[in-house]
């Protein structure tokens, strides 16, 4: 019986994962590849730090269309679809030395790429009841793999073949490895617990008093100003390594730890979130992400670097899943991956917006500490929104 909780829908999720592993390659091919290309086309590291933005960008349309076509299509026609967008976004980037086409080719591979991360995660929730936060967390875990074992690969291919050589592999591997996938994830969610899912969603949104939109609008905000925040270490991790005349090689491996601890406190956090909820959960992870960016205010030495990445790896992970983990506790099933996909989605414009002002402000100051010091305060904006989420949760658990 293909039911929640059942055996397929493990072999579900692993599948799943599998899919979110390669696709999430359009995510963080240019952090790694950044330097190199700077250097190729010729511009400064605000201009590239653009193209990565329009990346993000594209990943952030892509979420919201994605999702939609999930709750209405299905997850297998929307992975297609992304598997043949991440090839042709790999194929025409390195064909162009204009920074405008380059960043034209980015915006299509984040838009192929979000498919394989919010709508996969919305669609796993729809298969688990009892274990939903860890199944929702490992789900989000594919991306974090992705970081992790990337990173190496493309820095290799990049210095043994160059970069446009590495875009046009990372084409094929996705045309032939990701289709496969998706046709594995064949079968229509179960609906027969539907209505007393809405209404248990109803009426724990409803006890926040809040509206359906209101809610959704503060998550948005909360998703943007977390990302902020984890960006500065993600997206400039390497560049920041490089500045400091230890090497691209060095910093490709401080950003796959950091993503390699992340998966530990992304599935670590899951099983928290099914004890204590979505809103502690985002209230701790948000917590001590900030703790990991004071760290990195003072970290410059080669050993320090490593730590503050092991340490940010190992606090920040969990964000992300937390804001499924709250919509499926306050919003119908039927809304999953749509709200998912606008929520995460949202995060997304936060890499972007991070990744340019980190670069700006590196531009501006000759240093990146000022970009720390902004993504710490974006990282306070988003704990607020927690807290305050958590004490109307409290407040109506204390009168009911």
């Amino acid at each position: 019986m293909y039911d929640i909780d059942s055996r397929y829908a493990w072999r579900r999720l692993a599948a799943s994962v599998a899919l979110s592993t390669i696709g999430g390659i359009g995510m963080w091919f240019l952090a790694v590849a950044l330097p190199a290309v700077q250097a190729d086309l010729g511009v400064s590291r605000a201009d590239i730090s653009f193209g990565y933005t329009m990346n993000m960008l594209g990943f952030f349309a892509g979420g919201v269309v994605a999702g939609r076509m999930v709750d209405r299509r299905g997850i297998v026609m929307t992975s297609i679809a992304s598997a043949i967008g991440l090839a042709a976004g790999f194929a025409l980037a390195p064909m162009t030395s204009s920074l405008i086409l380059f960043s034209t080719a980015q915006v299509l591979i984040g838009f192929s790429a979000a498919a394989t991360f919010a709508p996969l995660v919305a669609d796993v929730s729809h298969w688990f009841e009892k274990r939903r936060g860890l199944a929702v967390a490992i789900a989000a875990s594919g991306n974090y793999i992705a970081g992790t074992i990337w990173p190496p690969i493309v820095e290799l291919l990049i210095q043994d073949h160059g970069w446009r050589f590495a875009y046009l592999a990372a084409a094929l591997f996705c045309l032939v490895a990701m289709i496969p996938l998706a046709l594995a994830l064949g079968r229509r969610p179960p609906d027969h617990e539907e209505a007393r899912a809405t209404a248990v969603a109803t009426h724990s949104r409803d006890a926040l008093g809040l509206s359906p939109n209101a809610l959704q609008v503060l998550l948005i905000v909360a998703g943007v100003a977390c990302c902020v925040a984890m960006s500065m270490p993600q997206v400039h991790i390497v560049a920041y390594c490089a500045d400091l005349g230890f090497g691209v090689a060095r910093g490709a491996e401080m950003l796959s730890l950091m993503l390699g601890f992340g998966i530990v406190s992304r599935v670590a956090t899951g099983w928290i979130a099914d004890r204590v909820g979505g809103v502690m959960t985002l209230l701790a992870g948000s917590t001590l992400q900030c703790v990991a960016l004071v760290v990195y205010l003072f970290a410059d030495g080669l050993t320090s670097l490593y730590l503050a990445s092991i340490l940010f790896g190992l606090f920040q992970g969990g964000i992300v899943p937390s804001y499924a983990i709250i919509i499926r506790e306050y919003f119908p099933p039927r809304e999953a991956a749509t709200r998912v996909g606008l929520t995460v989605s949202s995060t997304i414009v936060g890499m972007a917006l991070g990744g340019w002002m980190g670069g700006v402000l590196f531009d501006v100051t000759g240093s990146y500490q000022a970009a720390f010091l902004n993504g710490i305060a974006w990282n306070v904006l988003n704990a607020v929104i927690a807290a305050w989420l958590l004490m109307r949760q409290s407040r109506h658990a204390a009168t009911a």
